[in-house]
Order: C-alpha cells, then structure tokens, then sequence
C-alpha cells in the first residue's frame, strides 16, 4: 500500500493535466500500477483474442488483479446449435488469469437478450427445459469451480423504467422470479464458494430503476436465492451529473451485500468540448472511486473497468472518438487513472 500523502503527491502533476484539459492521446500520466495503490481488487474485461497482443498481456499483468471475460462466457459463446458447449475462449482466459494469479470472474450465465437455438428449438421429449437450464448452469460454474471468485448469475433483468423485469424465454419457461432463484440456486449447487451476483446498468441514471433493483434483490433473497452481491455496471457518460454515483452506491450498499462496480466506462459522446469532457470523464471516475472507497471493507467486492485500454473497448468500436477508460491506445494512464487514484484517497 502507499500511504495517502504519498499518493496526492504523485497524482499532483496529474491531476493538473486533467484540470488542464490534456487529451486522452497525449500527456500520458506517471502512476504506479492500480493494483498496488488500491486496497480491493482491481479488474478489467478482456477477450481471449486480447491475449495476443503482447502490450496489453503485460499491462494487464502489471495493473490488475482480476479478470471478466467480455463475452465467452456468455450463452451466446458457449450454447452451440446441437446443444453442446464450447469452451475454448473462457479457458483461455481462465489459463491466463491462473498462471499470472489473478482473479477470475464469471459473465454472465442468464440474460434477457440471449436465447441461443440449443434452448428455443430445445426437444422437450427428450429433455425438460428445467432440466437443460440446470444442465448449462452446472456445466458452465461447474468448469470453473474453485477458480471463478464469483458470477453475475442474473443479468440486466430490470426495465430501464422501473416498471417491472424484462421478457425473456427464460422468464416464459420457467416463470418471472422462478428462473432466477433456480439460476442462483442451479450456480451454488456448481459452486458453493462463489458469490452470486444481480448485475444491471443505469443504476446510477435512473433512480427508479435502481429502487426496482433493490426490490427484486430483496424479491431473491426472501425466495430463497443465494444472492450474494450486487454488481452495477457504471457506463456513464461525460455528461452525467456528479452526485449520481455516491447516491447509487450508497442505496445499493443499503442492503449489506458485496457491490461490484462492474463494467465502468465513461463516454467521451457528450458532454461539452473535449476538454470539458475529459476533465468531467476525470471527476466521474475520482467520484466512483471515492464512493467505492467508503463502502465498509466486507462489502468491497471489487471495481472493474469495461477494458484497460481505449483500443479495446466496445465504446470505441463505436465510434472512433471515443476514449472511455483510464488508459489511452497506447497503453499510458490518462488524467481519468490520476483522479481514480485520488479517489481512493
């Protein structure tokens, strides 16, 4: 750890820069990695084609001490047609993360917007669906048991309004609360050590929607599911008020779980000039670490970024401009990483 005099004084120079409006692109920022300075694990999404690229494999080493697979753990990856799984991606991610000693973390076994074919045109004479969703839960927590520190079992579930839970063929199958206690029930029966959690988005934008979350956790938790932790995805926009985050988090930690900050990024999309934007982007992520920051330890789960490097977020594929994380294309901390560090302060 290095002690908060110390951290205000290497984040100085920084911090100027973003007060200053320097570009994502140049100015790069001298900062130790981010692992070492915060006090709970640090995590980014990756893809196993980003293990290619050498750069990127050695910062993540030297940054982060967890791991979320963007997408081959997701149904769309693994369910192939004839109902077999394909693994190849998320154990090339989960080799990684072992043999570096990071942490891994399961994304994400049921949501909405996917229903591959091995389940829609599933033969109910041969198999139940109830038994071909246990089936996929068990195989895909089962695989990466004792390795996988925790799962988004239930993910984006709730309407952006707050008026109730998404429709989706798993909610039809099984039933609207039903498939969800039996998703979290089917991925502790997989794993007993993993903390199970509700993940969404727009829980810091939407108020309405974030007391409809908390509503359905509580829904969970009274039905039985071994709901662990709550995750929010935190994709932001330079635009959005300051506030938001610690009012989100405050509520979320209301309910004593473990929070995850999920899938942050901060858009560059909106929000005035580019250098307003970069300073606002800066005191978004400065929010969200101060917020994080003074959650009781226990419910310090972990605070991930939605990628390392602008090169490989989803944002930037896009739309070229765009520049939503704390490192820019060529892997060099932005005045976003400095002001993260003195949030952590």
């Amino acid at each position: 750890m290095i002690s908060g005099l110390h951290r205000r004084a290497f984040v100085g120079s920084a911090l100027a820069l973003a007060a200053c409006g320097a570009d994502a692109q140049t100015g790069p920022v001298s900062l130790p990695p981010l692992k070492s300075i915060a006090p709970f694990p640090v995590g980014v999404c990756i893809q196993a084609v980003h293990l290619e690229d050498r750069d990127l494999v050695r910062l993540l080493v030297e940054q982060v001490s967890q791991l979320t697979p963007e997408w081959e753990m997701k149904m769309e990856y693994i369910a192939q047609p004839d109902g077999s799984f394909r693994f190849d991606g998320p154990d090339q991610i989960a080799a990684f993360a072992k043999t570096h000693g990071l942490r891994l973390f399961g994304h994400t076994l049921v949501w909405y917007d996917q229903a591959p074919a091995a389940f829609t045109d599933l033969d109910e004479s041969r198999v139940s669906f109830a038994d071909a969703y246990r089936n996929y839960i068990l195989a895909v927590v089962g695989r990466y048991r004792g390795q996988a520190v925790g799962w988004d079992v239930i993910n984006e579930t709730v309407l952006d309004d707050g008026s109730g839970w998404r429709d989706s063929l798993w909610a039809r199958k099984l039933g609207k609360l039903e498939h969800m206690v039996l998703a979290f029930q089917h991925a502790r029966e997989a794993d007993p050590g993993a903390v199970l959690f509700l993940n969404d988005f727009f829980l810091e934008t939407h108020p309405k929607k974030r007391t409809a979350f908390l509503k359905l956790a509580e829904a969970l938790l009274k039905a039985g599911a071994p709901l662990g932790g709550l995750g929010t995805q935190t994709h932001l926009a330079a635009g959005d008020q300051r506030g938001l985050i610690k009012a989100a988090i405050a509520d979320l930690a209301s309910l004593g779980l473990p929070i995850h900050i999920s899938e942050m990024d901060v858009s560059l999309q909106e929000g005035g000039d580019r250098n307003e934007r970069l300073t606002r982007q800066a005191d978004l992520y400065r929010e969200a670490a101060e917020a994080f920051s003074a959650l009781p330890q226990r419910q310090q789960f972990a605070f991930t970024t939605w990628g390392l490097r602008d090169q490989e977020s989803w944002r930037k594929r896009e739309d070229g401009a765009d520049a939503p994380l704390l490192f820019d294309v060529n892997g060099n901390p932005k005045p976003a990483a400095a002001a993260w560090v003195q949030g952590l302060g």
